[in-house]
């Protein structure tokens, strides 16, 4: 069996104890849980629209994938789910600034509610 390590890292929301890890690296791969628009220092969701929420997602997912040894430019798979599919253009201005060059592939699903009542939540795979 493959041996699996946590990541955990202060400049990231904290994860809910003993519930899931932030990320889990195994087989030269970082999963990394879904990230909400949460401020990583206060616990508190960020002010602003789907836009701003989406910029601290992706800011969330950034900073663990960095704590695993790994990047943003290193990401395979996202995942992004929205609590409405009305936002999906202003969502996608903002995420297509990240990423690197060669972008992930990607889903991206409208869903009922997400925790803490927020717009948008982000999971995504990377290598490291």
């Amino acid at each position: 069996m493959a041996e699996k390590t946590a990541v955990l890292t202060d400049k990231a929301p904290k994860p809910l104890a003993g519930i899931y890890s932030q990320a889990i690296k195994a087989n030269g791969f970082v999963f990394v849980s879904g990230a909400v628009p949460m401020d990583a220092q206060t616990m508190k969701i960020v002010d602003g629209d789907i836009q701003a929420h989406t910029h601290q997602c992706i800011k969330n997912l950034a900073a663990i994938l960095e704590a695993s040894g790994s990047d943003i430019n290193k990401v395979v798979k996202v995942n992004v789910f929205l609590s409405n599919m009305d936002d999906f253009a202003a969502m996608n201005e903002v995420y297509s600034q990240y990423w690197g060059e060669v972008k992930p592939c990607r889903t991206c699903v409208a869903v009922k509610t997400l925790p803490l009542n927020v717009d948008v939540e982000i999971e995504c795979t990377a290598t490291y």
